[in-house]
C-alpha cells in the first residue's frame, strides 16, 4: 500500500527541513518519490495544501492507568486519545497497580499495547520498588525487557544516595532518569500553589522551592554521574533558572513544560475547581513569563502532556481530597499552537515541531519522530489555523477531568498516521 502526500508544508526537524513538497509513504516507511509511478500497487493520495506535514508527534509523559485503575483510562482509550491529538508515540509511567517495577509488568503492558493500541505505547519501569523510594527496583532487568527510561513519577526520590546509585545503574545500562521534582518537606500537605489564593482560600500552600531544590539536587546529581537527568513539568520560575545556569556549563539536565503550566495562574483555583488541582499546581504570571522565557532560549527543550486521567467521581469531592491531575493529550497540540506560536510569539511552528519530536526522541533513544527515508511511516497532519471549540464531552479518554471545556483554541491536528496507516481522522 501506498499513500501519497502532496503539497503540504514539510517540516522535519531533525533533517532540517522545511519546505512545502511531497512525501511518499510506502509498505509503512518513508519512500522515494520516484516511486510515485510504480504501478504494482494502489495508491491514495491527500491533499495537504495548507497544512503541516510534520513527523508524528512523540509525548513523553502520559498515564495510561492500566493494569489497575482502567477506569480512569485503558491503553486502548488513552490510545486513541493520543490519535485524536495527533500523536503517534506515547510514554506511559509506571504508577500503575502493580507498580511497573518488574520485567513481567513490563511485558503485559508492551503486550497489551500490541494488541489495543492505535499508536506506539513505550513503557517506563519505575526506580524503586512499588514506587516506595526505599530499595531500588531492578533497572538492568527492565532495561532488558524494554522500559524507555525509569521514573517514580507521582513520587519522588527523597533519599538523595538511593537517586545517586538509580542514575548510576541507569548510566551503566543506558536509559534517562525522569524524575518529578517534590521535596516533601517544604510541601507537606500542600494542594495549591502556596500564595496569595492559597492564604485566600485557605488551602495547604505547595512552595515552588518544593520544586526547586529537587530540581538543584538533580543538577548535583547530573554532574556527579555524569549522566541525564530529566526533570519532568517544571513549573515554578527558579527551577528554569536553575536549568539554564546548569546546562551553560554542559550539565546532562533538562525539563519539559505542560500547557496548563502556561495556559493558567493559580487564580483558576478561586471557584474550588477540582479540574485545576494538578502537581506541581498552578502558579503566578511571573512563573508563568519565565517558562516562556526558558521555551524561547532553548533551557526547556521538550513539551509534554503530563496526561493524567481520573474518573468524574474521584474529582467531584472536596478540594483538598481530590486527586492530583488533567487529561491534556487531545488539547496540547492545539494549546501550544495558541499559546506559543499565535498569540505570545515565542517561537516559530518548526521549533514547536521539534519540542514534540526529534527533541524527546533524542532524549529516549528512539528511532522516530524524523521523515527520514526509510524511516517508519509516522506522520501528523496539522492545520495551524483551524480554529475549534474543546468538547471534553467529544473526547477519546476515557475521563474527562479537563478545564479547558469550552476553550477557543487555533490549530489542530486532523489526521494522524501511524505506520503508514490512518489510525484518526478529524
Amino acid at each position: 500500500m501506498r499513500t501519497f502526500i502532496r503539497n503540504g508544508r514539510i517540516i522535519d526537524p531533525a533533517n532540517g527541513r522545511d519546505e512545502v513538497g511531497d512525501l511518499l509513504i510506502v509498505d509503512g516507511r518513508i519512500g522515494e518519490k520516484s516511486a510515485i509511478n510504480d504501478q504494482q500497487s494502489e495508491i491514495e493520495e491527500i491533499d495537504a495544501a495548507g497544512l503541516i506535514v510534520s513527523p508524528g508527534l512523540i509525548d513523553m509523559h502520559v498515564h495510561f492507568r492500566e493494569p489497575g485503575f482502567g477506569w480512569k483510562e485503558t491503553i486502548e482509550s488513552g490510545a486513541r486519545a493520543a490519535a485524536a491529538g495527533g500523536f503517534t508515540t506515547v510514554v506511559c509511567m509506571p504508577n500503575t497497580s502493580p507498580v511497573a517495577d518488574s520485567p513481567s509488568t513490563i511485558a503485559w503492558i508492551k503486550d497489551r499495547a500490541a494488541e489495543v493500541a492505535a499508536v506506539h505505547v513505550l513503557p517506563t519501569g519505575a526506580i524503586s520498588k512499588n514506587l516506595g523510594g526505599e530499595e531500588l527496583a531492578p533497572i538492568g532487568s527492565l532495561a532488558q525487557a524494554g522500559v524507555v527510561a525509569i521514573t517514580d513519577d507521582g513520587r519522588c526520590i527523597q533519599n538523595n544516595e538511593l537517586m545517586r546509585r538509580a542514575v548510576e545503574y541507569a548510566r551503566m545500562v543506558g536509559v534517562p532518569v525522569l524524575d518529578h521534582c517534590q521535596d516533601y518537606d517544604l510541601v507537606g500537605h500542600g494542594v495549591v500553589h502556596e500564595g496569595y489564593w492559597s492564604t485566600l482560600l485557605g488551602l495547604p500552600g505547595w512552595p515552588a522551592a518544593g520544586e526547586e531544590a529537587i530540581v538543584a539536587r538533580n543538577i548535583l546529581l547530573a554532574e556527579l554521574c555524569d549522566h541525564r537527568i530529566h526533570c519532568q513539568h517544571i513549573s515554578a520560575a527558579g527551577s528554569v533558572r536553575l536549568l539554564r545556569e546548569a546546562r551553560a556549563r554542559g550539565v546532562k539536565i533538562s525539563g519539559e513544560v505542560c500547557p496548563h503550566h502556561i495556559a493558567l495562574t493559580d487564580e483558576a483555583i478561586q471557584n474550588f475547581d477540582t479540574d485545576c488541582k494538578m502537581n506541581p499546581p498552578l502558579r503566578t504570571q511571573r512563573d508563568i513569563d519565565a517558562l516562556l522565557e526558558g521555551i524561547a532560549d532553548g533551557t526547556l527543550e521538550i513539551l509534554a502532556s503530563d496526561h493524567a486521567p481520573h474518573a468524574k467521581f474521584e474529582k467531584e469531592v472536596e478540594f483538598d481530597a481530590a486527586p492530583f491531575g488533567i487529561v491534556g493529550l487531545e488539547t496540547e497540540l492545539g494549546l501550544f499552537l495558541d499559546l506559543l506560536v499565535h498569540r505570545h510569539r515565542r517561537i516559530a511552528l518548526p521549533r514547536l515541531i521539534e519540542m514534540l519530536t526529534v527533541n524527546p526522541a533524542k532524549l529516549l533513544g528512539l528511532k522516530c519522530g524524523t521523515l527520514s527515508l526509510g524511516a517508519v511511516a509516522d506522520v501528523t497532519l496539522i492545520d495551524p489555523d483551524l480554529e475549534w471549540t474543546v468538547d471534553a464531552g467529544a473526547f477519546q479518554s476515557a475521563s474527562r477531568n479537563t478545564p479547558f471545556h469550552g476553550w477557543k483554541l487555533r490549530g489542530r491536528a486532523i489526521r494522524t498516521i501511524v505506520a503508514g496507516k490512518t489510525v484518526w481522522q478529524l
